[in-house]
């Protein structure tokens, strides 16, 4: 029986020169869903996909990925190619693409086996390899531009390539660190809607500050706010509680809730 959740984070604490990032996170990603971690600065949203991807150790806790064939994974105990080679891959927030390579160049260079640029020079993919690669690029609105540099690219254009080089992959989550960032609100808005094409195949956590973004897309929503969680829920839920609003207006109200704890001795 395939578990409902795609991952679940237990008890996540780490610790960084001598205080804590994190404070006991816990949150359950269901499968196919796009999950939204929000926060304000330094909340530790990007430390925690930090610690799902095993670019960071947690102090304590741990991250539990539940794949859709096979048994579940302890990512905390992983390297992190292995956690990509698992189906869990991520997209920073400043698109990575190769400029000088067109938007098909780059797909193929992302093809699961393929090692690098030699592989996309000397190295044919094959037709069903090119007919995923062009499905891909369908879905994220830039099959008309597979023969166009990567360079040329508008910014937004780029985040959906980047997106599409991690789709190809064929992961089971993808974790995208702001991906709406200096975009307009057309683009904002396709961005919202690839992502609700995409979560039908894989799951989606994101990390975003823009709330009308979030407003748009989220199925689940978790605010961390100086580490820890401050509530879950859908959208409406999330915008409604007064102490969400605190934080997120600047009210110091609610701090006495929420101080870092120094690590223990």
């Amino acid at each position: 029986m395939v578990n409902d959740n795609a991952l679940v984070i237990k008890n996540i604490s780490v610790c960084f020169d001598g205080f804590y990032a994190l404070t006991d996170v816990s949150a359950n990603v269901k499968r196919n869903s796009i999950h939204f971690f929000i926060g304000p600065n330094g909340a530790g949203k990007t430390t925690l996909l930090d610690i799902i991807c095993a670019k960071t150790r947690p102090t304590q806790g741990s991250v539990i990925f539940y794949p859709k064939n096979g048994d579940s994974m302890k990512l905390t105990k992983m390297k992190e190619y292995k956690i990509v080679h698992a189906g869990v891959g991520r997209k920073f927030q400043v698109p990575s693409v190769f400029v000088n390579l067109t938007v098909e160049e780059n797909m193929i260079l992302s093809l699961k086996g393929h090692k690098g640029i030699w592989d996309c020079i000397f190295c044919k993919p094959s037709k069903a390899e090119m007919e995923w690669i062009y499905e891909i690029l369908e879905r994220i609105g830039l099959k008309d531009f597979a023969k166009l540099r990567a360079g040329a690219l508008a910014h937004g254009q780029k985040q959906w390539l980047e997106i599409g080089m991690q789709l190809v992959q064929k992961p089971e989550i993808i974790m995208l660190d702001e991906p709406a960032a200096g975009m307009g609100k057309p683009e904002t808005f396709k961005t919202g809607e690839i992502l609700k094409e995409i979560k039908k195949d894989c799951t989606v956590i994101v990390i975003e500050h823009d709330m009308e973004f979030v407003k748009q897309t989220a199925d689940v929503v978790t605010v961390l706010h100086e580490g820890k969680v401050l509530m879950e829920g859908d959208i409406d839920s999330v915008l409604a509680d007064k102490t969400v609003q605190s934080v997120y207006l600047g009210n110091s109200e609610y701090k006495f809730l929420l101080w870092r704890e120094p690590c223990a001795q």
